[in-house]
């Protein structure tokens, strides 16, 4: 995935989550759009301090999502698109311009795909549902202004 980290940076930063194991899987799926090579280039000049704070800021977001989702918002509500917003957002500052379209895939991807489902449902169960629906009504509400 062109992550240029030396071994000891790669387990501080991922622990024991190999990105290699999908290398062959993205490019097959991906690997012909423009997102996919934009994010190659963008993760190859990141250091160890930069996908710490990336996953800081991940983290951050879903702590915010968690507390939205578990305080009764609906995914409709203000916050929740907000935060939909800010997902799409570090999306397209992290790895590759993420407009409405590629995020609500990405949405439907979460709840779709067990090993992303798995991902938010660790977190929250019923979160990977809750983003999904949040990302949606954010696009929604995008194309409506």
């Amino acid at each position: 995935m062109g992550i240029s980290l030396t071994p000891e940076e790669r387990f501080e930063v991922f622990g024991n989550f190999e990105p290699e194991d999908y290398v062959e899987e993205a490019e097959q799926r991906w690997g012909d759009t423009d997102a996919y090579r934009q994010s190659q280039r963008r993760v190859a000049t990141y250091t160890k301090e930069d996908w710490q704070e990336l996953k800081a800021q991940s983290a951050d977001i879903d702590r915010r999502l968690v507390a939205a989702f578990e305080a009764g918002a609906a995914a409709e509500n203000e916050e929740a698109m907000d935060l939909a917003e800010e997902h799409r957002m570090h999306i397209t500052r992290w790895f590759y311009d993420c407009g409405y379209d590629i995020h609500r895939a990405l949405g439907d991807m979460y709840v779709g795909d067990p090993r992303f489902t798995a991902r938010y449902e660790e977190i929250a169960p019923g979160l990977a549902q809750f983003l999904r629906d949040a990302i949606h009504a954010n696009a929604k509400r995008a194309e409506a202004s």
